[in-house]
């Protein structure tokens, strides 16, 4: 490998991945904040934050790692112009086009990951995490649980108190419930509980020997008590249902035989990242250039707003395709394929002097 190319090659790899770290740490902010909503809302069990939140990165690296790989190369490539490396570069006989070599030394592999991530691991990542919540809702160990300690409900509408449970969390001892619904509260107290989950995804405690109190919340004395040897008590509904029949749940290689609109737009939307890390790859390199005496920042902020218009042209063009708007043969084409015409035409003129214009006789 040249030195030149090798040089080069640290460069653009050392900005794209300070980038790629920036990024990571903003959106794991992000991330940290949705799955703590999931948790409020009753949605994902308590005791499932880190692993929920792993996994929701990992279903978000096929937008990071494209934007995180154009704006390393906006960066380096800029850092060359600014620096007067690339006019010496130039003036040695070495032009922009020769940055292509160490360029794709970088593009193919993060082209290769991104695809990789958007193709497999995303669609493992949304369906391992909806499993991983189907499977703890099951448990109340993983609902957040613990014995000695009261639990709200999800939602806010009641409280838990467990005073034995056991290891794999489905059996309890010492139990009580209070909920509230409305203008009446209902008091549940029993010596022991087990949890049931039906496919529906509604949740059940099974109580044995114990006393239920319902009644008015403030005022008056409608109230009503009642034993029981065993009674079924619904816990508040989750959000955290499992869809088999979810195309963004389902393998790369069973959306190719799947004919539903809704498939194919998700299989669409999954071939898109790579395709775009690859155009604005190239687009970088041209949009990175500053000549003398010209804004630096213009064609950066232009970068980054193609950027955004082509994620958000792909996520709209999925739903065309989800909807019926668009035919699924077309899928995101209309895009994908002029973005890279538009980009490779970009990279091979970047450069190229114009010829001067002849002046009428």
């Amino acid at each position: 490998m040249p030195k030149l190319d090798t040089y080069l090659f640290r460069e653009f790899t050392q900005a794209t991945f300070a980038v790629l770290v920036v990024l990571m740490v903003v959106s794991l902010g992000g991330v940290f904040a949705d799955v703590l909503g999931d948790i409020a809302r009753g949605r994902v069990p308590a005791g499932m934050l880190l692993p929920q939140l792993g996994l929701q990165v990992l279903n978000y690296l096929p937008l990071i790692l494209p934007l995180g790989l154009m704006i390393g190369l906006l960066m380096s490539v800029g850092r060359l112009y600014r620096d007067s490396e690339m006019p010496v570069l130039t003036a040695t006989g070495v032009g922009p086009k020769r940055l292509l070599r160490p360029v794709l030394m970088l593009v193919v592999p993060m082209v290769t990951v991104i695809g990789l991530c958007s193709l497999w691991l995303g669609p493992w990542a949304r369906d391992y995490s909806q499993r991983m919540i189907a499977e703890g809702n099951r448990s109340l160990l993983l609902a957040g649980l613990e014995a000695g300690r009261f639990v709200e409900l999800p939602g806010g509408r009641g409280v838990v108190y467990v005073g034995g449970m056991s290891n794999d969390g489905s059996q309890m001892a010492r139990v009580f419930v209070y909920q509230q619904d409305g203008e009446r509260m209902d008091v549940t107290t029993a010596a022991t509980g087990t949890l049931h989950l039906e496919d529906s995804g509604h949740r059940f405690l099974e109580l044995g020997d114990g006393f239920r109190v319902e009644g008015p919340l403030r005022e008056g004395l409608d109230f009503r008590m009642m034993r029981f040897a065993s009674n079924e008590l619904q816990l508040p509904e989750t959000d955290g249902r499992r869809d088999d029949d979810d195309p963004g749940t389902s393998s790369t290689v069973a959306l190719f035989g799947d004919g539903r609109p809704e498939a194919q737009a998700e299989l669409h939307y999954r071939i898109a990242p790579p395709l775009l890390a690859l155009a604005f790859a190239l687009l970088a390199v041209p949009l990175a250039r500053s000549p003398p005496r010209q804004s630096r920042y213009g064609r950066t902020m232009l970068a980054f707003l193609g950027y955004f218009v082509s994620i958000n042209l792909t996520m709209l063009g999925q739903d065309w395709i989800a909807d019926g708007k668009l035919a699924p043969g077309l899928g995101l084409w209309w895009l994908l394929l002029p973005l890279l015409a538009f980009a490779s035409w970009a990279f091979v003129r970047d450069g190229r002097l114009r010829r001067p214009r002849r002046r009428a006789a």
